[in-house]
């Protein structure tokens, strides 16, 4: 079995919580260009190098995933907010070149 990271998600688990409904915030760090290119329905662009000036438009009680193009920047994100004290917070392993591989087809790769 893999071995799974209590601060990572994969894009499967991602859409799963979609389709359940769950309650949480999507956010995208990569830059603007990118997500007009493509994005994942209702996530939220904050570009990496906003994350530390913007981080009261977040609440560390919501849960909260972040997502970049392959999960670099992502993961940088998360360990950001964990020093911010957030607690509920998980990078998209992957990024959205998985969820294009494994999610939806139709999200275009760059």
């Amino acid at each position: 079995m893999a071995e799974t990271n209590e601060w990572e998600i994969d894009a499967k688990e991602l859409k799963a919580k979609m389709d359940r409904g769950d309650n949480f915030v999507l956010i995208d760090v990569r830059e603007p260009h990118e997500y007009q290119i493509c994005r994942i329905p209702g996530s939220k662009l904050i570009p990496l190098g906003e994350i530390p000036k913007r981080v009261n438009e977040l609440d560390s009680a919501d849960d909260i995933v972040v997502h970049c193009k392959m999960g670099g920047r992502s993961a940088k994100a998360v360990e950001f907010l964990k020093q911010a004290g957030f607690r509920k917070v998980k990078n998209m392993k992957g990024g959205i070149l998985a969820w294009s591989d494994k999610v939806d087809p139709t999200v275009p790769k760059y």
